[in-house]
C-alpha cells in the first residue's frame, strides 16, 4: 500500500534536505581544506594523503553499507549513519597535528561511504512509490549544497570569522539538520509479485549486469567528471594560457551547467528513457570534450568554456539514471552501493589517469580518456539499458505464463 499524498511530500522533501545537507558538509569541507593546510604545515604530499586515505576509507565502507542497508533498511541507517557524519566534520577542524588529522580523516571516510549509498539507496526505494523519475533532482540539491557552502564559507572569510569556527558551526548545525530531516522518511515499499515495477529479479542477474556494464558505466561517468574537476582550470591555465582571474571559470561553468541538468534530468529520462537519455549524454558529453581539446588549436578559452557546458550537461545524468535503473528492476541497497563503489573508484582512479598520462605527454593528450569514456558512455548506455530492462521483462512474464 502506498502512503498517503502528504506523507509522501514529506518524505521527498525529506530526501531533498538530506542531500544538500551531506553536499553542504562536503562542500564545507572542501572549503576548510586550505585553512587545515596553513595551520598543520600539511604542504601537497600529506594533503594528498589526507584526501587519498577518505576516498579509500570510503570506498571500503560502501561495501559494508549496502550489505547493513539490506537488513536495516536505508531510512535505518540514515537516521543514524547521517548526523553522526556531519558530526564527525568537527574531528577534521580541531585535530592538532597531522596523525591526528589522518584518523580524523579515516573517520570521516567512514561516514561518508555510509551516507553515500543510504542517500542513493533511498531516493531509488522513494521514486518507486512516485512510479516516475525523481532522483536525477535529489542529486542537483547535492550539488546546490556544496555551491552553498563555498559561498557562505568565502562570506564568513570576508568578515574576520575563522575556518576553524565556521566548520564547527557547520558541523553542528547539519548533524541537527540532518537528523530533522530523516524523520519523514518512509520505510522501503513492499516487494510484491506480478507485474508491479518493484518485484525483484534475481540477485545472480542483477550482479552480472552490474558487473558487465553498469559498474564500467558508473566509473566512467565519474571519471569523466573528474576530468572537468581536477583538470579544467588547469587546461585554462597551462594549455590555454588564460589570465589567472579566469582560469577558475573553466569548472565553474561545468559545474552550473551539471546542476542545472541534474535539476531539470527528471522530465528528460520520463520522455527519452533510459536507453535514449545516457545516448544523449554520452553524446552531449563526447561532443564537449572535443570543444576542449579544439580549443587548445583555435577558438581559446570560450570556446573551450562551450565545451565544459556541453560536457556538463551531458554528464550530469548518467549517474541518477544508472541509480534509477537498478531501482526499476527492484535492485537491493548492496545492488545500488555497486553503482556508489564505481563512482568512487572513477574519481579516484581519474586524476591519476589523466595526470601520468599528460606528465608522459602533454595535457591535451590526457584529456583524450574522458572524452573517450563518454564516447563509451553513449555507445554501451542504450545497450546495457536495453539488456537490463529485456531481463527484467522476461522476469515479469514468467511467473504469469507458469500461472496459465
Amino acid at each position: 500500500m502506498n502512503p498517503d499524498p502528504t506523507a509522501l511530500r514529506r518524505a521527498r522533501v525529506g530526501v531533498f534536505g538530506t542531500f544538500a545537507t551531506s553536499g553542504f558538509v562536503m562542500g564545507a569541507w572542501a572549503a576548510a581544506l586550505p585553512s587545515v593546510d596553513r595551520r598543520l604545515g600539511l604542504g601537497e604530499a600529506r594533503l594528498g594523503t589526507l584526501l587519498l586515505l577518505v576516498q579509500v576509507v570510503g570506498l571500503v565502507t560502501m561495501f559494508a553499507a549496502g550489505r547493513l542497508a539490506d537488513r536495516t533498511t536505508t531510512r535505518g541507517l540514515l537516521r543514524w549513519a547521517g548526523p553522526a557524519t556531519q558530526l564527525v566534520l568537527i574531528a577534521p577542524a580541531l585535530a592538532p597535528t597531522y596523525e591526528t588529522l589522518l584518523l580524523c580523516g579515516a573517520l570521516y571516510g567512514v561516514g561518508v561511504g555510509f551516507v553515500e549509498v543510504g542517500l542513493n539507496a533511498h531516493s531509488v526505494e522513494l521514486e518507486r512509490y512516485y512510479k516516475r523519475p525523481v532522483v536525477s533532482s535529489f542529486h542537483g540539491f547535492w550539488s546546490l549544497g556544496g555551491a552553498a557552502a563555498g559561498a557562505l564559507t568565502s562570506l564568513g572569510l570576508t568578515l574576520g570569522l575563522g575556518n576553524q569556527a565556521m566548520l564547527v558551526i557547520a558541523a553542528l548545525a547539519c548533524t541537527a539538520v540532518f537528523a530533522a530531516f530523516t524523520r519523514p522518511l518512509l520505510p522501503p515499499p513492499p516487494q510484491v509479485d506480478g507485474g508491479s515495477s518493484a518485484a525483484p529479479v534475481s540477485a545472480a542477474r542483477i550482479g552480472g549486469i552490474l558487473l558487465g556494464g553498469m559498474f564500467v558505466l558508473g566509473l566512467g561517468g565519474h571519471l569523466i567528471e573528474s576530468g572537468a574537476i581536477d583538470w579544467a582550470n588547469l587546461h585554462a591555465a597551462r594549455v590555454l594560457r588564460a589570465d589567472e582571474a579566469l582560469a577558475p571559470l573553466s569548472y565553474t561553468v561545468f559545474a552550473c551547467a551539471m546542476t542545472v541538468f541534474r535539476l531539470l534530468g527528471d522530465p528528460i529520462r520520463a520522455k527519452l528513457g533510459p536507453g535514449r537519455t545516457l545516448l544523449g549524454a554520452g553524446t552531449l558529453a563526447t561532443a564537449g570534450y572535443a570543444l576542449v581539446l579544439l580549443a587548445g588549436v583555435a577558438g581559446g578559452l570560450p570556446l573551450a568554456w562551450a565545451g565544459w557546458i556541453l560536457a556538463g550537461s551531458g554528464i550530469a545524468v548518467v549517474v541518477p539514471v544508472l541509480f534509477s535503473a537498478v531501482g526499476e528492476v527492484g535492485g537491493s541497497p548492496s545492488n545500488i552501493a555497486l553503482i556508489s563503489i564505481s563512482g568512487s573508484t572513477g574519481l579516484l582512479l581519474g586524476p591519476a589517469a589523466i595526470g601520468y598520462l599528460a606528465e608522459a605527454t602533454d595535457l591535451t593528450v590526457g584529456l583524450m580518456v574522458p572524452a573517450a569514456l563518454a564516447a563509451f558512455v553513449a555507445l554501451a548506455g542504450p545497450v546495457t539499458m536495453r539488456r537490463l530492462l529485456a531481463d527484467r521483462r522476461c522476469e515479469r512474464v514468467a511467473p504469469a505464463a507458469a500461472s496459465r
